[in-house]
């Protein structure tokens, strides 16, 4: 039975897929525009840096979640106002008490090697592939009690108490649905198919030739008649910034995304008649930078320091000047394009003389040198304004007296050390995929403390703010969740774990013969059935 009192999800998409508004352009539209789909053609593209795999799930670091969305699908995917919108599940219906999802999937859908895609890929993907990988995903799907499997094409899921999020979860990103039969009593980092990743999507995998470029053909047995429109797509692993650009601007590439052009040469590109600046299609994710601070360390651990170095630093600047207008100042833990935001949420302002009373307060007194505290700043490898953005943090805390040293590494590199707690300052940006349940509070409840990328590696602990993300996450009524996140931000805030700079927009820059590039919410995450060149 539809649940008569939806929530702030998506009032429409929420109860029904066939409710949901649409938000793609159809075939009739597109030809009455003169811009017909059309079939063939390679779109050549980049990915900055080169991903370790590409089965979601085993990994989910950037590069990862945009090329391989190509081969995997999810049940949904969402509208920039992050409506869900029917994907590999065809309709689904809420119960009355919010507690049981039942999802009616797609027909005719086959997995690459031409098996066919049942609701057991879809309970063995849920209830065993990503809960065991992902901690993210399994502190939500453990919320699940029952799980039934209606026919090939039905699942339905039952829930401990009502989720308002839980949609969200079924989006490429959160939760690629793979193959049962490859996976199953198999040990998921190392089975030998994650050489060779087999999805539903409308590419399947072809060749990676490691350090030059990942090839994705057109499945021909797709599930959607007629698509999708291009022949291939391969993505091509350009280190280089300088050469990224050049890539692009000469044709060889014909789209770039996320951080593959420097934002510094953002403002050519939007001069260019033959290209189209998109700085839409990061509403799911809406990435925060911050400087992640280890509280494992020394003066680290006060939270008098940490303020210290928020009022150090110029977001504004870093936002104008380092990003140039590509990002916009962090406010808030939570990015003010995410729900329950709190926009009168105000972070440490720039005043280094409020830095250096702090630090004077703590008794941490200048040297003969300046210098106050020494710390060590790991810098995030994934292009040359991060590696400006570390240079303009040592040279704005060396005003107030602290004085950095600036490490490096590859990207493994960073994210093996940042797991295993091996740093005192780092760089880092997170997706909060649509909801604080969801993409916030993993990085600052007690609970996930793990050694494992992308959970609360910084060590933060406060009892109060685990109770209010707790009770947020099993209260149904959004106005009572808007409260609760609410204080959740002034307590973050005033325990500044982290130093919040900006919130990233990451323009896809592309050839405007291209079409159908930014749709949904998701952006270059999407699975590109419908993306063609036009004549």
């Amino acid at each position: 039975m539809t649940d008569p009192h939806p929530t702030a999800l998506g009032r429409r998409g929420l109860l029904a897929g066939a409710a949901a508004a649409p938000v793609l352009m159809t075939l009739d539209q597109a030809r009455a525009q003169g811009v017909a789909p059309r079939h063939g053609g390679t779109l050549n593209t980049m990915l900055t840096p080169e991903p370790p795999v590409l089965v979601l799930g085993v990994n989910n670091q950037g590069p990862t979640l945009v090329s391989a969305s190509k081969i995997y699908q999810g049940l949904l995917k969402f509208s920039p106002t992050l409506e869900p919108l029917p994907e590999l599940a065809k309709s689904w219906t809420v119960s009355e008490d919010r507690r049981t999802y039942t999802i009616e999937l797609q027909p005719n859908v086959k997995w690459h090697d031409g098996r066919p895609f049942t609701a057991e890929d879809v309970r063995f993907s849920i209830m065993e592939f990503h809960m065991q990988l992902a901690p993210r995903a399994r502190g939500v799907f453990q919320r699940i009690t029952d799980v039934k499997i209606n026919g090939e094409h039905s699942i339905s899921f039952t829930l401990n108490a009502p989720f308002e999020p839980f949609l969200l979860m079924f989006d490429v990103t959160n939760c690629a649905i793979v193959p049962a039969h490859i996976y199953k009593g198999t040990d998921f980092r190392n089975n030998p198919a994650n050489a060779r990743p087999i999805g539903t999507g409308p590419f399947r995998f072809v060749e990676w030739q490691r350090g030059n470029f990942i090839r994705m053909r057109r499945f021909d047995d797709y599930w959607k008649p007629g698509q999708p429109y291009l022949d291939e797509i391969i993505y091509r692993i350009i280190p280089d910034s300088q050469s990224r650009r050049l890539a692009l601007q000469t044709g060889q590439v014909q789209l770039s995304q996320a951080n593959d052009i420097e934002p510094f040469d953002i403002p050519q590109f939007e001069t260019m008649p033959n290209f189209q600046v998109v700085k839409t299609g990061w509403e799911m994710f809406a990435p925060l930078s911050w400087i992640e601070v280890n509280q494992r360390y020394d003066v680290l651990k006060d939270a008098r320091f940490r303020r210290a170095m928020a009022h150090a630093i110029d977001r504004t600047f870093i936002a104008q000047r380092l990003w140039f207008n590509t990002a916009r100042p962090a406010t808030s833990p939570i990015a003010s394009g995410t729900r329950y935001h709190d926009p009168n949420a105000r972070l440490p302002e720039f005043n280094p003389r409020a830095a250096t009373e702090l630090l004077d307060a703590m008794g941490l007194r200048p040297n003969a040198q300046g210098i106050r505290h020494s710390v060590k700043l790991l810098s995030l490898p994934y292009g040359e304004v991060w590696t400006r953005l570390s240079e303009y943090l040592r040279q704005a805390l060396r005003q107030v007296g602290i004085d950095v040293t600036l490490e490096s590494t590859d990207a493994g590199g960073w994210v093996r050390r940042l797991a295993n707690w091996e740093y005192e300052l780092t760089v880092n940006f997170v997706y909060q995929y649509g909801d604080p349940s969801l993409g916030v509070a993993r990085t600052y409840i007690s609970s996930n403390i793990q050694k494992i990328p992308f959970t609360n590696t910084s060590g933060y602990s406060n009892p109060e703010v685990d109770r209010l993300f707790d009770e947020a996450q099993t209260e149904p009524d959004p106005a009572k969740r808007a409260e609760l996140f609410k204080q959740v931000q002034a307590k973050l805030i005033a325990d500044m774990p982290l130093l919040w700079t900006i919130e990233l927009l990451f323009p896809t820059v592309h050839d405007r013969r291209l079409r159908n590039v930014i749709q949904l919410g998701t952006g270059v995450h999407a699975c590109f059935d419908d993306v063609f060149f036009a004549a």
